[in-house]
């Protein structure tokens, strides 16, 4: 959709005066979108129900103020679960058996959630916002990937109502017989909810759509749950076992919001399970956080840029408040910022509004999330992780190329074997010894070999020497964005290896170059075989 500049709707008080109708609207249908999932998300992370809900109100009120983020919404995300979860489980929590050691975990994972808000703060006033440039395409996609499986693999036991075995590797193994021991009525429950957010994606008509389909499970999920009166301790007989029923299948939050509030504990930050996750959070938290304002940004029908610099400040502020009160970490959220924008946002305020929606409706009427079943909840997680591995995320990565598919998989099976940042630099690893196997000089992974050529005529010339690969990213970059001149050349024609995320950054530039009517052009591929026939696919200079 092209707009003229006076058309752009802006993120200012005046902004909010002509457009607070339609971004209240939007803002009202996120929220019943993000109602459910917040509750699932906080659950799954070990927390108290409520604490999502916090961290969506603190992220929509105060980023809508920081950020120029115009279209994201900010609040917990399904790509977060894996560090929360090992963050309290480190710090001694024990999933229900003992209450006291649990709250102590939780309030241990807060201190460190203010630490990595802190580091976060850091991040967007010291203008590392392009940092989320340096890390290798493949590498992220097995990122998101592995946290799906282990969402997946966390979330079943729980929408068929048995007790998790292990780790994500043993729970995968095991989920035969999570089938084959599935208490039938909470297994019904939350394989209806599963059905109803897979049927979802196939209905066209969007007058079928405007109740969100998170919200239609749960509309459907309570019913059936006060039917079968999973809420009152008694036992059934099904396929000759006996199942139990009882609260514990139900959502447990206090009728008072603010007697949940609880303040974080600090005594762990500079520990080594402190010091551990500050930075996973810190890290990939600003990673995902980054990724998401970015392909945000390329679906703003009005084509509106996200400063990262401010965003990653206005997430890192999110956070450090959002965890002194008891919230989970945030990010800018993508699947809620595509709902977002699909229902007619056209300013930031549409996440205040959404994030005004959450707090009226736990401080109103709190009864009615207690009556919400954990397994609906966990079913949406399951489809929420589906969509993270699913098998089209497996062929997209073999077809542009093997040795990307290669890089995908390591990161996900170093993932799955050790935590996330152990994960993510296996992948890293894996990429430059295919870099190397490639032909690139190993110094040309750390040392770009970059040289300014200026005839005067109002076209810059950046030639590449060596290798133009992810490591070395962002000093390209800079050296392009550096250039005042309409027109500007890279050349790649001395490089022996050009990688895919080169490739796939230097075809986002050029978009970024033509809205500003300036061009960005690549030459010096003619003596370079690509790797696979994908279009960004990496390029290898033949002799």
């Amino acid at each position: 959709m092209n707009k003229t500049i006076t058309d752009v709707p802006l993120g200012t008080l005046d902004g909010l005066k002509r457009n607070w109708q339609a971004d209240m609207v939007s803002g009202f249908l996120v929220f019943l979108i993000a109602l459910p999932l917040c509750l699932a998300i906080s659950l799954a992370c070990g927390y108290p129900a409520i604490a999502g809900i916090f961290t969506a109100i603190v992220g929509g009120v105060l980023s809508a103020f920081i950020s120029n983020s115009e279209l994201t919404i900010k609040g917990p995300a399904a790509g977060l679960i894996v560090i929360a979860l090992g963050c309290v489980t480190e710090f001694g929590f024990t999933g229900g058996a003992d209450p006291s050691a649990d709250f102590q975990a939780y309030r241990l994972a807060l201190g460190v959630g203010v630490a990595a808000g802190v580091i976060q703060i850091l991040f967007g006033l010291f203008k590392s916002g392009i940092l989320g440039e340096f890390f290798p395409t493949s590498a992220v996609h097995g990122l998101l990937a592995s946290i799906g499986v282990i969402v997946i693999a966390s979330q079943l036991p729980i929408m068929l109502g048995v007790q998790a075995e292990g780790g994500p590797l043993e729970s995968l193994a095991a989920i035969p017989s999570y089938f084959a021991q599935m208490n039938p009525v909470i297994a019904l429950i939350g394989g209806i909810s599963l059905a109803i957010m897979v049927g979802f994606q196939f209905i066209k008509n969007p007058t079928l759509k405007i109740i969100p389909a998170p919200m239609l499970a749960l509309l459907i999920a309570v019913p059936l749950g006060m039917y079968f009166e999973i809420g009152t301790e008694h036992i059934i007989a099904f396929g000759g076992q006996e199942h139990s029923l009882g609260p514990r299948f139900l959502v447990d939050v206090p009728n008072n919001m603010f007697s949940a509030i609880a303040f974080p504990d600090f005594s762990g930050v500079l520990t080594s399970v402190g010091i551990k996750y500050i930075i996973m959070f810190a890290l990939i938290g600003s990673l995902e956080s980054l990724l998401s304002a970015k392909a945000v940004d390329q679906i703003d029908p009005w084509r509106r840029k996200t400063n990262l610099d401010k965003d990653l400040l206005a997430v890192g502020v999110g956070n450090t408040v959002a965890a002194f009160i008891g919230g989970l970490p945030m990010i800018s959220e993508i699947v809620r910022s595509k709902a977002n924008i699909d229902n007619g946002a056209r300013t930031r305020f549409a996440n205040m509004f959404h994030g005004l929606f959450l707090l009226a409706f736990v401080a109103l009427i709190p009864a009615l999330i207690n009556r919400i079943p954990l397994s609906a909840l966990a079913a949406m997680l399951v489809f929420t992780g589906f969509r993270l591995a699913a098998p089209q995320e497996f062929i997209h990565m073999y077809k542009v190329g093997r040795e990307q598919f290669i890089v995908f998989v390591s990161t996900i099976i170093g993932v799955l074997a050790t935590d996330l940042l152990v994960g993510i630099g296996i992948g890293i690893l894996v990429k430059a010894i295919i870099h190397i196997i490639n032909g690139a000089p190993v110094v040309s992974l750390f040392k770009p070999s970059i040289k300014l050529e200026n005839d005067g005529s109002g076209t810059a010339t950046v030639k590449v020497h060596n290798s133009a690969v992810f490591s070395t990213w962002i000093a390209l970059k800079n050296k392009i964005g550096g250039q005042s001149e309409n027109k500007v050349i890279v050349d790649l024609s001395s490089a022996k290896l050009v990688d895919h995320t080169v490739m796939a950054n230097l075809d986002s530039l050029k978009s970024e170059f033509e809205e500003s009517d300036r061009d960005l052009s690549i030459a010096g591929l003619e003596g370079h075989r690509k790797l696979s026939d994908h279009q960004l696919a990496a390029r290898k200079k033949f002799d």
